[in-house]
């Protein structure tokens, strides 16, 4: 583990989606250690208030809890609607929240669940708090990648022609957010707000056991046994929102706070899945 990251974070306001366990629990922590008014974006209100507890306890820091289903184009454009009226300024988004599955399920809102909540929530989340985040002038968006990704075929993204695998749905959504990552830095390039993306490692988190498939105690067991813990796996997460280190830097991969180069770097590409997104996305 490296050392923690230092930074003063006072008066800042930090989102971070996904905050009730795992990465995003202890992504949320640190970043309140060092002084930011975080809000934790969570499904489950019950869990969400003892892990906000739980941050208050550690920290004596201001922590609020938002509630949001990621996978509801609905629930996420309530959510910002409130967020921008109790934070007109946001200088830091997390998106983290993502799930694994199994099984092919469908959102409320008819899509496949897996791309739902790891891709288009991404983006939507995203496109509807940029007013706040530009209005910050120099905020981070920081959106937690995978080295797992590959296979995406935009003609194909609800796997409704090719097998159902949740590796390969999986897969897929993690190139996905990177190609959005790529796409966002070139949107935001000269505004002062720069868009990140990065690997946490294999970390021992609740997502394999939520799978819902034969294989997924094995999975989660698995992760229990050889993943690292939270707290690294969030290190990195932390680094790019707060750090002295990436001010200005933009478009890039990162893991264990070293730059590293993405396969997936195609412009036409991700902008074809940027346009696909924002279709998806609009109101039924």
């Amino acid at each position: 583990m490296k050392e923690r990251v230092q930074a003063d974070l006072a008066g800042k306001t930090c989102v971070v989606t996904g905050a009730s366990a795992g990465i995003g629990l202890a992504a949320a922590r640190d970043l309140a250690r060092l002084g930011a008014r975080v809000v934790m974006a969570v499904r489950n209100p019950e869990k969400g208030e003892r892990a906000r507890r739980s941050i208050v306890g550690a920290t004596g820091r201001e922590v609020e809890t938002a509630v949001v289903d990621l996978a509801s184009r609905e629930s996420i454009h309530a959510f910002a609607r409130d967020l921008a009226a109790r934070h007109p300024r946001i200088d830091v988004l997390v998106n983290n929240a993502g799930i694994w599955s199994e099984r092919r399920r469908i959102s409320p809102d008819g899509v496949e669940l897996v791309w739902a909540t790891n891709v288009l929530a991404y983006f939507l989340v995203t496109d509807l708090l940029l007013p706040q985040l530009q209005a910050a002038g120099r905020a981070r968006v920081v959106n937690v990648a995978s080295q797992l990704a590959g296979d995406l075929d935009l003609s194909d993204v609800q796997l409704e022609r090719r097998p159902w695998s949740g590796r390969l749905a999986y897969a897929q959504s993690k190139q996905a957010d990177r190609m959005l990552t790529w796409a966002l830095a070139r949107r935001l390039a000269g505004t002062g707000t720069t868009a990140s993306a990065m690997h946490p490692g294999f970390v021992a988190t609740e997502i394999f056991g939520k799978g819902g498939g034969v294989a997924s105690p094995f999975l989660a067991l698995y992760s229990k046994l050889r993943g690292r813990p939270s707290e690294e796996g969030a290190d990195t997460v932390v680094w790019l929102a707060a750090s002295p280190e990436v001010e200005g830097r933009s478009g890039l991969f990162w893991i264990s706070r070293q730059e590293r180069r993405c396969r997936f770097r195609d412009e036409p590409a991700e902008e074809a899945l940027w346009a696909l997104c924002r279709d998806m996305s609009r109101p039924a």
